[in-house]
């Protein structure tokens, strides 16, 4: 489960945390030195590359603790905000 959670962080930590703000897509935006419309499109897409990475590990999560249903989609439902509360 340890090496599970130290996987899920590290591909939070690779491709930025989810949604607004983020310092890693922000940092990322940066060393390119965007601005404007260019660093919103890329910040955007970090994110949801960020956000999609956080439900793929939460589903892998579920799927190893062969969750089905109801308690599926409630334990992928708080991965994710953990995962967003983590950032």
């Amino acid at each position: 489960m340890k090496t599970v959670i130290l996987a899920a962080a590290i591909v939070l930590l690779a491709n930025g945390a989810a949604y607004a703000a983020n310092p890693t897509c922000e940092a990322q935006a940066a060393e390119k030195k965007l601005a404007g419309a260019a660093k919103t499109s890329l910040t955007t897409k970090c994110e949801k590359d960020a956000a999609a990475a956080a439900a793929k590990t939460c589903e892998t999560q579920a799927a190893d603790k062969k969750l089905a249903g109801a308690a599926k989609t409630s334990f992928v439902k708080k991965c994710e905000k953990d995962a967003e509360a983590a950032k």
